[in-house]
């Protein structure tokens, strides 16, 4: 890899899924908030690490079942 080009930064975590989760309002396939997507490229070294770090802790939003009948029994108010 040619030196003059090697970057020291910490890479996007974007898998190219981008569909932000209606309820946690992340990104289903990077699990960033909008703001953290839009601000990445401005982002230190350290803000992003900082992100990448709270990733796994959110992984688990989006497993979650979203309701089958009992969600829609709940809606329905019954």
């Amino acid at each position: 890899m040619d030196e003059l080009w090697r970057r020291d930064e910490i890479e996007s975590p974007c898998i190219k899924i981008c569909v932000i989760h209606p309820e946690t309002r992340l990104c289903t396939g990077c699990l960033r908030s909008i703001d953290e997507i839009a601000a990445w490229g401005r982002m230190s070294a350290e803000e992003r690490r900082a992100v990448m770090a709270d990733l796994p802790e959110r992984e688990g939003a989006h497993r979650k079942r979203r309701g089958g009948r009992a969600a829609r029994i709940r809606r329905q108010g019954g």
